[in-house]
């Protein structure tokens, strides 16, 4: 090629690039600043480890000639894709830019995102979509649909292959909220990022309400109400940050064990506070959390869904180093009961801890199911059944502990020995049975209670009967059922004595296309 004629395409490459880095503009980008909210390559450099971001399809543009869009392509179509490192570790990202044309889904922008989820589906590496547009390009009709559904796919088919994490840091609205719904865990900026299947002047139009956006759609409202978003942030620093940690704790793929780090916490410390931290007064409520925090390294515990059903807690931990999953009924909330939403929420973790070979650790203090007509018309045998059906599927290392409570059904559900937990431990003061002493003694005391003329010291009596026969965690350890009757404070070290143990476990369910759980 003649010199003249390379310094030309040199040229045109190096300002075909320049338009595809500032996007819509300098003047887009300044009231993207002024909204709170960073630019799409900003946030890449946030998310990734620095200068690791290897930029693909930079210079694709739209393929629409209708409503003069002929005359207004832009390099890179308003998505920038590609992949980079966190801690060393390959991920694949897509990031919408607002800037250009809001943000709205084209052909080629569906193109650009499906590309990088079939690199990392094939690769065996997590997928992170930053989300910021304003939905279909309308100007493309029925094909900005048909990527939307080409990406729905491509989620669909990935989804317990390889991690998939979704970030919301402006507007996500229509037929765009199905693509973070379908992935793992959906992460979720305060005052600036929305989720909506229908807007406030629809809904206005339609049934006369009249919401916010933010009351509607926002990043608390689904943390807390509706439980689309796993975690809600202060900012967009703070929702990259989260990923980032969230990263930290999962394998590339389903092929990859949970990964392990080096950890200063003595694998066999002991903490006797943990010996008082349980009430013995059987009502009386304390925070699990707690529990936690004394047994997991450095007491660290990254919580998924912290505020939607917070009569249970789950999250990311680590023991001896190993990255686990803690599934734990909350006596601080509804006295731990299990409810619709608690059962969706522990359900669906331990499924993906289960995807992708991450271990659990489930804390039992649970009194059983929550009663009253709202969860019975709520469909609670439904929803309580995935939760069972999740753990007895799951077949990652399963320990569990009883710290208080285990009666009725829930005990089932919350990895019992008979959903197939490796290790089942019980502390001292467990009581596991059918129902509290309390209920029980009007059932099985029933005519010695109608015959005594003090009808209440008899009942405390029979109680006490009870418990000491029945409600105790040495009638379980005789069945085999639970496997050791532990001091608090000898938990986290025989749990990670177990954890080493369980590390070359092998367990395989029945041949079949798939699974009909109870949805």
């Amino acid at each position: 090629m003649p010199t003249g004629r390379r310094q030309k395409v040199l040229e045109r490459l190096a300002a075909l690039e320049q338009q595809a880095e500032i996007g819509g503009g300098q003047d887009r980008i300044d009231k993207q600043h002024k909204a709170g909210k960073h630019t799409a390559r900003e946030r890449i450099e946030l998310l990734l480890d620095a200068g690791s971001f290897v930029e693909m399809d930079k210079l694709v543009t739209h393929r629409c000639t209708d409503f003069g869009m002929q005359d207004k392509a832009v390099p890179g179509d308003g998505v920038v894709t590609g992949y980079g490192l966190v801690d060393g570790r390959t991920v694949f990202v897509f990031a919408q830019d607002f800037t250009v044309f809001g943000g709205s889904l084209s052909g080629a922008f569906a193109e650009k995102i499906c590309k990088v989820m079939d690199h990392a589906t094939r690769v065996g590496a997590p997928v992170v979509g930053l989300n910021d547009s304003g939905g279909a390009r309308i100007q493309e009709g029925v094909v900005s649909l048909a990527g939307y559904a080409e990406i729905f796919t491509r989620n669909t088919l990935a989804s317990g292959v390889v991690p998939q994490i979704s970030l919301i840091l402006g507007p996500c609205a229509g037929g765009a909220v199905y693509s973070p719904a379908i992935t793992d865990f959906v992460v979720m900026a305060q005052q600036t990022s929305f989720m909506f299947i229908t807007g406030p002047d629809v809904i206005k139009t339609v049934t006369h309400e009249e919401v916010t956006q933010e009351d509607l759609g926002g990043a608390m409202r689904h943390a807390s109400t509706s439980g689309v978003a796993h975690f809600a942030c202060d900012d967009e620093r703070q929702a990259i940050a989260t990923v980032r940690a969230l990263l930290s704790y999962l394998p590339q793929n389903n092929l990859e064990k949970a990964p392990i780090v080096r950890s200063d916490d003595p694998w066999d410390r002991r903490d006797p506070a943990l010996a008082t931290l349980v009430p013995d007064e059987a009502t009386k409520p304390y925070d699990i959390k707690a529990v936690i925090a004394a047994i997991v390294d450095e007491g660290n515990l990254l919580e998924v869904h912290e505020h939607f059903a917070r009569n249970i807690v789950v999250g990311f931990a680590r023991l001896d180093g190993q990255a686990v999953g803690i599934v734990a009924n909350q006596p601080a909330v509804l006295a731990g009961c299990l409810d619709i939403d608690a059962s969706t929420k522990a359900g669906r973790f331990v499924r993906f801890c289960d995807a992708f070979n991450v271990p659990i650790v489930t804390f039992v203090d649970v009194p059983g199911f929550l009663p009253g007509t709202r969860q019975e018309h709520g469909g609670i045998i439904r929803h309580g059944a995935k939760l069972l059906y999740a753990y007895a599927e799951a077949t990652v290392p399963k320990l569990t502990v009883i710290t208080r409570k285990a009666y009725g059904g829930a005990y089932d559900v919350m990895g019992s020995k008979h959903v197939r937990a490796d290790l089942n431990f019980a502390w001292p003061t467990a009581e596991i049975a059918v129902m509290g002493p309390e209920g029980a003694v009007n059932i099985v005391y029933r005519q010695e209670l109608s015959k005594s003329t003090d009808p209440a010291q008899a009942a405390r009596d029979y109680a006490e009967l009870y418990r000491d026969t029945f409600a105790n965690p040495f009638k379980a350890a005789e069945l085999g059922y639970v496997d050791e009757v532990l001091r608090p404070e000898d938990t986290r070290p025989r749990l990670i004595q177990g954890l080493r143990m369980l590390a070359s476990k092998r367990a395989h369910n029945p041949p079949r296309k798939h699974g009909n759980i109870p949805l």
